[in-house]
């Protein structure tokens, strides 16, 4: 199955905005790891960045997974990119 890396950008104030979005937003990432569709994800050290790998039939599901999220659906993630991705090791 193809693999996907998402990089997105968070808000400023990302700290106090995610709060009340956070335990919804790490529930629907425990799922999405149980079922074996996201592989990792977390934010860069200075909380600007978050970076993700899927493995999804389609990019489109990816995309999906992406704006259904909490912290999309509110703005706590302002932009996002997805690359399919071609693992070497």
């Amino acid at each position: 199955m193809p693999k996907y890396v998402m990089w997105g950008s968070y808000c400023e104030d990302v700290l106090e905005k995610r709060a009340p979005h956070r335990q919804a937003h790490l529930d629907g990432l425990a799922a999405q790891k149980e079922s074996g569709v996201l592989i990792t994800i977390g934010p860069t050290k200075d909380l600007t960045k978050v970076f993700a790998i899927y493995e999804a039939e389609d990019e489109a599901t990816v995309r999906q997974l992406v704006e259904a999220d909490p912290y999309w659906k509110n703005g706590v993630w302002t932009e996002y990119f997805i690359k399919e991705w071609i693992q070497a090791f």
